[in-house]
């Protein structure tokens, strides 16, 4: 990829110059000016998501500039290089190909001079047997008994997405049980616990090195507990399970060899759920759906390499998430999904953009003077509008929206579902269009015109959003919508001129809560620590007695 600094290039210069001829057009302006607004401010991807982004405070000039920022940030050529497995992330020397994961035709991507497209196939392979057996009852716990749960213990990407997709998917769901401990916190392991019975429960450790402290903590607790309770190491085999790409340190831990599901160093953990990290999602919902996942997100793969910009649905709303943050000025972007299975989608995509294009030092190595990701966030939908929507429609900040919604529901009870829509669409009109209400409109107070004062029921609208709408949540769909997420980041790293696919500030939190730990065995802490951490450290001692 070329290292540009975006706001060094002559389209950003024109970009500025257009900004301040259009910040205070209003969104209806734009409607009433453009009688072809929807059509052409809209794609499809296939038959399955249609993508509105009519709603938005921009024209034709906006999107003409922002394709031409994209030409010269040399975009496409990045896209391609990344899919080539070319080594873009640079500062682990990695290349970043989860998309070979769900690859269906490509039979010889070469990594390094390996063919890691035949070591995909080979893993998928074991993962298929292995969930079968488990699923349809032939791998018994150690007592002999059917397996009826399973727990991924794993946290960010190894936690995140394996779980938000079982949830998205729940519907999907076979008879076995699916738990997922993350946090350290003792109470998250207890409480599963309290629903587990170990003779029919199987422990799925997901950690890519193999050495995440919180992880490694929950998993040799669960271990210790196993043998407890059996007695037996060799039980271990039964009941355990890896996920990991340091196979050596699964080994150590315990996990005997043909337990160990493999995915690579190219595969970034925010990126994994595609590979056997995914492997508590194949065991929620099968084989032939988890494929059809792959295959979906194989499909908006295609849609990204192959489209043309002004049609390429990752890349417009790549780019008009950067108009945003850094013309507007923008701090968050908030992801409202309608519909109850895909209430974890918001918390997942809160990692995959903010530890991606969370980064201050650009690609050459300087400290960057332009904004990166937003603050994401959000909530399903409508349990949202009865919390925080009064700030998107009458607060001082702007907060630009994507609202996502199946058209077909899975549970169509009376006329829920068409009222669920009601609500999505009236969302997205009143935030745009706001009230009739003019600013100028007098109260009146005690048969008074006060000329000082306006309607508190005042909505200005001109607050923009995107719409997405999904035929039905379905393997498919779900992971073409996934993908499209994903691409739409990578975009906005390439365009920001930084590496989206490293983590540094997380591995210095790391490092620090390891530090900590081992002092709270000593006293050696006077001289290393802040005065706040000192104190905090001082304390927990006396409270605890050490």
């Amino acid at each position: 990829m070329k290292n540009i600094n975006p706001t060094q290039t002559f389209t950003w210069q024109q970009l500025k110059n257009h900004f301040i001829d259009i910040k205070d057009v209003h969104i209806k302006d734009f409607f009433n000016t453009d009688q072809n607004r929807f059509s052409d401010y809209s794609l499809f991807f296939e038959d399955e998501i249609f993508v509105d982004f009519s709603k938005n405070r921009i024209n034709r000039e906006t999107l003409r500039l922002l394709l031409m920022l994209a030409q010269e940030c040399d975009l496409s050529h990045a896209i391609k290089n990344m899919f080539l497995g070319y080594k873009i992330n640079k500062t682990e020397n990695r290349s970043v190909l989860h998309t070979a994961l769900r690859n269906q035709l490509n039979n010889n991507i070469i990594i390094d001079n390996t063919n890691v497209s035949i070591m995909i196939k080979k893993e998928l392979k074991k993962i298929k047997i292995f969930s079968d057996s488990i699923i349809d009852g032939n791998w018994k716990g150690y007592t002999g008994k059917n397996i009826s749960d399973v727990v991924n213990v794993g946290i960010g990407g190894s936690h995140l997405g394996p779980y938000m997709v079982t949830e998205s998917l729940k519907f999907y769901k076979n008879h076995l049980n699916i738990h997922y401990i993350s946090n350290i916190d003792g109470t998250e392991v207890t409480e599963i616990l309290k629903k587990v019975n170990l003779e029919t429960t199987i422990f799925l450790i997901a950690s890519k090195s193999f050495t995440t402290m919180e992880t490694l903590s929950n998993a040799t607790y669960l271990k210790n507990w196993c043998l407890l309770h059996t007695k037996y190491k060799e039980y271990l085999s039964i009941h355990f399970f890896a996920l990991c790409e340091n196979v050596t340190a699964a080994l150590n831990f315990g996990i005997c060899y043909q337990n160990i599901f493999k995915f690579w160093k190219w595969v970034g953990g925010r990126y994994s759920l595609w590979s056997a990290s995914g492997l508590s999602i194949v065991l929620s919902i099968g084989f032939k759906n988890f494929e059809s996942l792959l295959y979906g997100s194989y499909m908006m793969d295609q849609h990204f390499l192959y489209q043309e910009l002004p049609y390429n649905i990752p890349v417009i709303l790549a780019l008009i998430s950067i108009w945003y943050t850094n013309f507007f000025n923008v701090e968050t972007e908030a992801i409202f999904p309608y519909d109850s299975y895909m209430h974890a989608f918001p918390a997942y995509l809160q990692q995959s953009y903010m530890e991606s294009n969370g980064k201050s030092i650009d690609r050459n190595g300087n400290l960057i003077s332009w904004k990166t990701s937003p603050i994401i966030w959000g909530s399903s939908g409508t349990n949202s509008q009865h919390s925080f929507f009064q700030l998107l429609h009458q607060g001082t900040v702007l907060v630009p929206c994507d609202f996502i919604v199946p058209v077909i529901s899975h549970n169509p009870i009376g006329s829920h579902h068409k009222k669920l829509l009601s609500n999505f669409l009236a969302q997205t009109q009143s935030l745009a269009f706001g009230d009739n209400i003019d600013i100028n409109s007098k109260i009146i107070l005690n048969g008074i015109a006060n000329e000082n004062k306006i309607s508190h029921k005042y909505c200005p609208g001109n607050k923009p959003s995107n719409s997405i709408m999904l035929k039905k949540i379905t393997p498919y769909s779900l992971g073409a919508l996934i993908a499209l997420y994903e691409h739409k980041i990578f975009v906005q790293g390439v365009i920001l001129n930084i590496f989206s696919f490293d983590q540094w500030g997380v591995e210095l939190g790391k490092l620090g809560a390891n530090n900590i730990f081992n002092d709270f065995f000593n006293n050696n802490t006077n001289n290393k620590y802040d005065g706040s951490t000192k104190g905090l450290i001082q304390l927990y001692k006396k409270w605890n007695k050490i």
